[in-house]
């Protein structure tokens, strides 16, 4: 796909993300790092990333996606999101790239291979605003084998979620709130476009999983959890995993506590009684094994990151024959 359109004979419009950045000469966008460079867009951390490390696909969060595999982990700094409550804000909220950082996607690609990953995760910062550097690495890695995993705000354009569907496998979102004015005072984005993403993703062959970081006095009311589980089972599918995150102390929000357990075990309760299959709690220690919805075996044992899948042949439960939604090969 082409990256941009122009807007007139002095702009262009990227098309990256959906906040759809007007730039003249020089301008950059909300992002920080897609910008006009003689009426082109021009991303600057292309071939520049920040982070490159080996993580298990459960530390995305995946646990419906080749469980008990690794996944070469890339990031580069910027983002199109303002979150307060920021782990990765020394990247995400800077626009600095360090050059001597260089790697071609070949490089990146290659080095998957050689560290015996079963995927790329394109992580750490939103990818979505280096899109045209993911993409160039996810198709050498279909080709050689490899499956290609985004973790988002959910925030990509129309144009870039219809070119995803050639070549990437599976993605997790960060539903953060169910309020229009937090995201928008707050985060700087747009509520209903995150929303719009995950019902096209919901409906897409990309495998898709939920997070929500449950943060004390921000999202945590009951009428709050009801409407985001009423929003995954109504809208999307009881199916899909969703993934319930303690949040600690972080960047802007340090005079914030951490989330008690009794909030997250009724989040999880909420989440249930609205139908949803297979709800994880997370960044606390917690049973996050899967079970069979319908006869309650033990599929896949959890014990951290690490995962040990024990009664799951072929997609179903070897008990009932119950098919479990995933992507297991």
């Amino acid at each position: 796909m082409k990256y941009y359109q122009y807007k007139d004979e002095k702009s262009i419009t990227c098309l990256l993300c959906r906040h759809y950045c007007v730039l003249k000469e020089d301008e950059h966008g909300i992002c920080g790092i897609n910008f006009n460079e003689k009426s082109e867009l021009a991303n600057k951390t292309y071939n520049h990333p920040s982070t490159i490390h080996m993580d298990p696909i459960e530390k995305k969060p995946l646990y419906h996606f080749l469980p008990n595999t690794s996944s070469l982990s890339i990031g580069t700094v910027g983002c199109n999101f303002r979150c307060p409550f920021c782990q990765n804000y020394s990247i995400s909220q800077t626009s600095l790239v360090d050059e001597k950082n260089n790697y071609t996607p070949e490089d990146i690609v290659f080095l998957a291979l050689k560290n015996g990953a079963q995927s790329i995760s394109y992580t750490y910062n939103e990818p979505t605003i280096w899109y045209p550097y993911a993409k160039d690495i996810g198709v050498i890695a279909k080709a050689n084998g490899l499956k290609n995993v985004f973790v988002s705000s959910g925030y990509e354009s129309e144009e870039v979620f219809e070119d995803m569907q050639s070549w990437l496998d599976a993605i997790n979102i960060d539903l953060k709130s169910f309020s229009h004015e937090y995201y928008k005072k707050v985060l700087k984005v747009n509520l209903d476009g995150v929303l719009k993403s995950l019902k096209a993703f919901a409906k897409s062959n990309i495998w898709l999983e939920i997070t929500t970081l449950i943060i004390p006095n921000v999202n945590d009311s009951e009428e709050e959890l009801h409407k985001m589980a009423a929003f995954i089972s109504g809208e999307l599918s009881i199916d899909i995993p969703w993934h319930l995150s303690a949040f600690h102390p972080e960047y802007k929000m340090l005079d914030t506590p951490s989330t008690p357990m009794s909030t997250l075990s009724r989040a999880k309760e909420i989440a249930r009684s609205y139908g949803i299959k297979y709800v994880y709690i997370g960044n606390v220690v917690n049973d996050n094994s899967t079970y069979c919805d319908k006869c309650g075996e033990l599929l896949i044992k959890r014990g951290g990151f690490a995962a040990e899948i024990l009664n799951l042949r072929n997609a179903k439960c070897t008990s009932c024959e119950n098919e479990i939604k995933g992507v297991w090969s």
